[in-house]
């Protein structure tokens, strides 16, 4: 099939997400038949880097071969089975091994980001009210985005995604962020929050907050004594902190996870895009044993968590799990080339791990981004770990200015999907040097066509 004939079948039967369908009147869809490494390669052979994974997901490139050898071999076991009274190893395996990684006692398993935010904060309301407390309202930063069911989206604030729901959301509080990733902004904005615990704590079941980067909130990063100081005032005032590591987690923000440049346990993580590596839906969330254990009960107090989704903990996903952690652990880069070790294998190579070396590729690319500061028409440029954001000055958002870097972009054989006037760089963790330096190119290139 040619692409042509693949737009005008999709444009006649599908409705995509985060779009007004009517901008496809000047603006091709592309067709995608193949992904390999940082590539996504239409039907006529045309080839883009991937710079924003795939919507933040695939961490190991397109048709991994590890990863996909692993869901081959569970394809041929068991694809899936009811999660309510049953189990299988898959899932046995992963809990444990997130739980020792992470640091917390139990699992939750979802499908997706906004069900596993809409998990924890029903959990954390759940467990009050279980504790005779009834805590209606819920805490979150300005800002902040965590999905778009209802749940998810009243917990948000950017209105782009919850305006028009605003009457059917539930009851929320919003906290000012730093203006930027100082610790003297960092301060400033802690002594606000204060001000707001204080007035409303006893009605408050959790603080929910994007640890470090606020990625669909247009890239705005702060600093780890933000993170730090809101759990101390979270214990301060018995309130939970749910950390909401969907985007961020995995490698994302130069630590496994963000929490850790913190140094601290939140009450629930939410995990899951990089989770699977980009293959499959399945989010996590992860939480204590404390928590766990106000719904255990005989069965007439009607204390448990009532949730579930048919394909919970779904054997395929999980697997595609558990190779990504295969990575994280026994992944090193040698010559240049991902790799990895046998788990029987015990002897240390000079390879680089995952993480060692995404160090070297963000420092690499802060490099490369640093001409984009001369740019008149360029705000800010900024980076925490694999995620780096270049800030266009305030153009009225009816211009579409980051539309037409998007359009540059496609043309030069690139996707940067803009976040309004922010151009921003999240590759898979395999892109080389050359590849950067394509994308770090095409963007600048496009960016300053515009001044």
């Amino acid at each position: 099939m040619k692409n042509e004939e693949i737009i005008q079948k999709d444009l006649k039967y599908n409705w995509h997400p985060c779009t007004q369908m009517k901008d496809h009147e000047f603006l091709p869809l592309i067709p995608i038949k193949e992904g390999r490494g940082v590539y996504l390669i239409d039907f006529e052979g045309n080839r883009y880097i991937d710079a924003i994974s795939s919507w933040w997901v695939n961490i190991f490139g397109h048709k991994n071969p590890y990863i996909n050898e692993k869901i081959k071999e569970q394809l041929e076991r068991l694809e899936h089975v009811i999660f309510a009274g049953f189990t299988h190893e898959g899932a046995v395996k992963l809990g444990e091994r997130i739980c020792k990684l992470t640091g917390f006692d139990k699992v939750f398993y979802a499908d997706n980001g906004s069900s596993a935010v809409e998990i924890a904060i029903k959990m954390s309301f759940h467990y009050w009210k279980n504790k005779g407390k009834i805590k209606p309202l819920f805490f979150s930063l300005e800002n902040s985005y965590h999905g778009e069911t209802i749940g998810a989206l009243s917990v948000g604030d950017v209105g782009l995604y919850k305006d028009t729901y605003k009457e059917i959301l539930i009851k929320n509080i919003t906290i000012p962020i730093p203006k930027d990733k100082s610790e003297v902004e960092a301060k400033k904005a802690l002594i606000k929050a204060r001000v707001i615990f204080e007035k409303y704590y006893k009605d408050v079941s959790a603080l929910i907050i994007e640890p470090l980067i606020q990625c669909a909130g247009y890239m705005k990063m702060h600093h780890p004594l933000f993170i730090k100081g809101l759990k101390e005032l979270c214990d301060e005032f018995d309130i939970h902190l749910i950390a909401d590591e969907i985007a961020v987690g995995f490698g994302r923000s130069g630590s496994m996870f963000a929490c850790e440049q913190a140094n601290i346990k939140p009450s629930f993580m939410t995990l899951s895009k990089g989770l699977t590596g980009g293959y499959l839906p399945l989010s996590l969330v992860l939480t204590t044993d404390e928590i766990y254990r106000a719904f255990y009960c005989d069965y007439k107090e009607l204390k448990a968590f009532l949730h579930s989704h048919s394909y919970t903990a779904n054997p395929i996903a999980i697997a595609a799990a558990n190779a990504t952690l295969d990575i994280f652990e026994n992944g090193e880069w040698i010559d240049g080339e991902l790799k990895v070790k046998s788990e029987k294998c015990k002897v240390k190579s000079d390879g680089l791990s995952v993480l060692e070396f995404n160090k070297k590729t963000s420092d690499y690319i802060w490099g490369s981004v640093q001409k984009f500061k001369e740019l008149s028409n360029v705000k800010d440029v900024r980076q925490t770990g694999m995620i780096t954001a270049i800030e266009m000055i305030d153009y009225p958002w009816e211009k579409r200015i980051g539309l037409k870097v998007y359009q540059y972009g496609l043309k030069k054989g690139v996707l940067l999907r803009p976040l309004g006037n922010v151009i921003y760089f999240m590759p898979p963790y395999i892109i080389n040097r050359e590849e950067i330096e394509k994308m770090v190119n095409v963007a600048y290139e496009g960016i300053k066509l515009l001044e």
